[in-house]
């Protein structure tokens, strides 16, 4: 993408009819596929601060998704909820109460970590994360403890619409590309980057595809 994002086109609204057609002739497999799974629906969930969002990611990792979600909501209860979770106050909150939320000791540090940098700038403001390109804000956030691209690809699909990205260490992303194109194994991360040049600058939608292709039934004889 542009240095500028801004007016880059946002998912999934950009992926218009035309755009479908340029991606299914520039790859008749993932046409075929696209044809299979229907329309590209892919939902956002609305980005109103990169801190609770990051924070939220941090929570996240390595947990089932209701365990997580209790636990953040409890780290939130100690440290404000809405416009009230912000890097002051988490670094005013007191570590006992973090730990008694539930936190390991090694998602506090990097819940920190994450308050300092927003603070710092390294993190930034909404407004700006707007207007920066995906390779930005990865190498802004990937500075975070914790952070890895893995997690910042995944907010740039999910929370911002990036239409351009391609997650390609996810373990569905591989296995779905190794189900629809008929693979004994799944691609290498190497690869699949450069196989997935042909879908740019849809690769985002791609990548959807390719976690639906999970969720297909395959016979052996299909590819």
């Amino acid at each position: 993408m542009p240095s500028s994002a801004s007016s880059a086109p946002r998912l999934p609204e950009a992926f218009t009819p035309s755009a479908r057609r340029a991606l299914s002739r520039a790859d008749p497999t993932l046409g075929a596929l696209m044809k299979r799974v229907g329309a590209f629906r892919m939902e956002l969930s609305p980005l109103h601060s990169p801190f609770a969002a990051l924070a939220r990611s941090i929570v996240f990792q390595q947990l089932h998704g209701k365990a997580a979600a209790t636990i953040f909501e409890r780290v939130s209860v100690q440290v404000g909820t809405g416009r009230d979770f912000t890097p002051e106050a988490l670094l005013a909150t007191p570590e006992k109460a973090l730990r008694e939320a539930g936190l390991s000791a090694n998602k506090m540090a990097a819940l920190q970590d994450l308050a300092r940098k927003t603070l710092e700038g390294t993190v930034p403001p909404l407004a700006r994360v707007r207007r920066m390109s995906d390779e930005a804000l990865i190498e802004h956030f990937t500075q975070v403890r914790g952070i890895g691209q893995w997690t910042v690809e995944m907010l740039l699909m999910f929370r911002l619409g990036r239409p351009d990205v391609l997650p390609v260490d996810d373990f569905g992303v591989r296995k779905g590309f190794m189900l629809a194109y008929g693979l004994k194994e799944m691609p290498k991360p190497k690869a699949l980057l450069e196989y997935g040049e042909r879908w740019r600058p849809w690769r985002s939608v791609a990548s959807w595809y390719m976690w639906r292709a999970t969720e297909l039934s395959w016979e052996p004889s299909e590819g």
